[in-house]
């Protein structure tokens, strides 16, 4: 099952949301209290004011009974000079904008019971329209009847949002620590391995004993890629059914990471040692707390997964510990591997972001439509990390503004920089020169996709960029150091006798398969 979440969070690799330009403040007062509400309105037409100073205020008349798509009944005199707020449906937006406009109406607002969107026409008709066209919600404008009756005096600007926000160095900060906790986690476990194979009597526990998935064939990486893009294919078409599937996994296989992270933080402080037994049943004590938090915070997101206020914060903690539990447990057994899965990783994710919006209906990519779900206001799949954008609060009045990173954004390259951390303990670098190069080039790749990602101003398949600067960075410190044999090689082998366990440092000879005892290294039979 473990396995099963790990393909279908790999086959969503996406980054950046992208910010909505269209969304606008209506801001009401009576002289003594002031309310800001959302709407959504159109650059196409008459454009709003860039501050609350500048906006020109007008009074505000509650005509909700009707959808305005004709005059009739409508008295000029009522709405001469004044804001007009209608009911939606019937006619066109440009239809109803044209009768406000001709009755002498300043503002058209249209309440909407519905999922808002950006209001537009033909072309044609942009240009005969010049007063300001918004919607609104009609529970926000039922709200404000409540608090200020029917005397409402209305403002409506769009103030501008800055591309630069701080939410992007949050993420940064987050993808940078995850990918250097994930590849120490997996180096300093790999050293534990050794040196308990190191220590005599075959002690060691090897890497299917732990649970590790090994990844060492190539048609195996060839089969895993074809996987994911057929789990991406199948939530595309099935979107409405596999999502609660997948909400389902990842509740229980975050918790199972988060419980794996948090035991390795208490074994390393040397906390909760204690145990009992029920039924010559050994139970340990910090083994039961840890497990009921870790499954009580997965429970809890899953039940309130949709208040985007603060879940977001249970959210990147889970996947913060899925990522971590996924570059500890699946390792690359050499950089040939490596070299052919983010290679193909980066072909999947530049094919599914832009290449499929020329066969998709609507000329979105597979991948956004995926991780972003076909629905705004409905369920989204776990897979990406989530940090409020700071600065677009006109926009978080309509719903909250995230900048996103796609897990495979942070588990792909980090599967590379777990094998330069494990290839660092084999050659015994006291420096881990292959480990911190590897995330130096990482931490450099991230910071040009987001450059990139400002300057285009939409969002871009972050492995394109990190793909190429964490392999080359790679191959470039293994050729400049004279090891790029044993870097192409890849893992340690354990030869056992039948009395003995001994592991051969990798440093001077590429080995043969695990298991093999007619090997040679510097000249020594072994």
């Amino acid at each position: 099952m473990e396995i099963a979440v790990r393909i279908i969070i790999l086959s969503v690799i996406s980054l950046a949301s992208q910010i909505n330009c269209q969304e606008a403040i209506l801001h009401i007062s009576n002289g003594s209290t002031d309310r800001e509400y959302c709407i959504v309105h159109n650059h196409s037409w008459t454009p709003l004011s860039e501050t609350l100073d500048a906006a020109l205020q007008y009074p505000l008349v509650n005509m909700t009974s009707t959808v305005l798509c004709n005059s009739s009944g409508v008295s000029p005199d009522v709405v001469k000079g004044k804001a007009l707020v209608v009911m939606r449906g019937d006619c066109d937006f440009s239809q109803k904008a044209l009768v406000a406009q001709s009755l002498g109406a300043t503002t058209l607002l249209i309440a909407s019971s519905k999922l808002l969107i950006t209001p537009s026409a033909n072309e044609s008709e942009y240009a005969k329209i010049h007063i300001p066209l918004a919607l609104m919600r009609y529970r926000d404008l039922l709200e404000a009847q409540q608090v200020f009756g029917e005397v409402m005096q209305v403002k409506l600007y769009a103030p501008p949002h800055s591309k630069i926000d701080a939410s992007i160095a949050i993420m940064l900060l987050i993808a940078i620590v995850t990918v250097a906790l994930g590849g120490y986690w997996s180096g300093a476990c790999e050293r534990d391995r050794l040196k308990g194979v190191g220590a005599g009597g075959g002690g060691g526990e090897s890497k299917a004993d732990s649970g590790e998935l090994f990844l060492y064939s190539p048609l195996k990486v060839v089969f895993f890629v074809a996987l994911m893009c057929g789990m991406l294919v199948l939530m595309y078409f099935f979107y409405n059914v596999l999502v609660y599937v997948i909400i389902v996994i990842f509740c229980l296989a975050s918790a199972s990471a988060l419980f794996s992270c948090l035991d390795a933080v208490m074994e390393k402080l040397g906390c909760g040692t204690g145990s009992f037994s029920i039924r010559n049943c050994n139970l340990s004590v910090r083994s039961l707390i840890l497990a009921a938090v870790c499954i009580s915070i997965a429970v809890v997101w899953g039940v309130y997964r949709n208040e985007d206020r603060w879940i977001w914060i249970l959210q990147d903690l889970l996947g913060i510990a899925f990522c971590l539990n996924f570059m500890k447990t699946i390792s690359l057994s050499n950089f040939k591997i490596c070299v052919i899965l983010l290679s193909l990783l980066l072909v999947y994710d530049v094919f599914f972001v832009f290449i499929t919006p020329f066969f998709t209906k609507n000329g979105v990519s597979i991948m956004v439509q995926v991780a972003l779900g076909p629905d705004a206001s409905g369920e989204k799949l776990p897979v990406v990390m989530r940090v409020p954008r700071f600065s677009a609060w006109a926009q978080n009045l309509c719903g909250m503004q995230f900048s996103i990173l796609g897990y495979g954004d942070i588990i792909v390259p980090g599967l590379l920089v777990a094998y330069c951390s494990r290839f660092d303990v084999w050659i015994n670098s006291s420096k881990k020169i292959y480990f911190v190069s590897c995330c130096i080039a990482y931490l450099l790749g991230m910071i040009v996709t987001f450059a990139v990602m400002l300057l285009s101003g939409m969002g871009q398949p972050a492995l394109l960029y990190l793909v190429p600067f964490t392999l080359i960075t790679s191959a470039v410190v293994a050729g400049c150091r004279g090891e790029m044999r044993q870097f192409w090689a890849g893992t340690t082998y354990e030869v056992r006798g039948p009395e003995s366990s001994k592991v051969l440092d990798s440093s001077r000879e590429p080995l043969l398969p695990e298991g093999r005892t007619d090997c040679s290294v510097g000249g020594e039979r072994c």
